[in-house]
């Protein structure tokens, strides 16, 4: 299992979705959330008045754990390492 913290407006969404498609990533979702506090210790949040958004973006996929290295890694530049954290997971139990 792995998770991609990211900003939206800050990062190329779009950019990463499009890779993990051509690196064939199993089984991702993307989640926008409504409130998170980032890496620069300020609040994101939702708000009707704001023009532009900086809301908190997580994309997490599973696949098997050797897969899951190979995917972050050849993200590449397009994410920051320390945004990545991964974890064992077990499915079909």
């Amino acid at each position: 299992m792995a998770r991609i913290y990211l900003i939206e407006g800050r990062d190329d969404i779009n950019k990463i979705i499009t890779r993990m498609v051509e690196l064939d990533a199993r089984g991702f979702t993307v989640f926008k959330g409504v409130a998170g506090l980032g890496t620069d210790h300020r609040l994101h949040k939702a708000s009707l008045l704001a023009l532009s958004s900086e809301l908190p973006i997580i994309i997490e996929f599973f696949d098997k754990p050797e897969r899951v290295k190979e995917v972050i890694e050849k993200l590449g530049n397009l994410v920051k390492p320390e945004l990545v954290i991964s974890w064992p997971a077990q499915s079909g139990i």
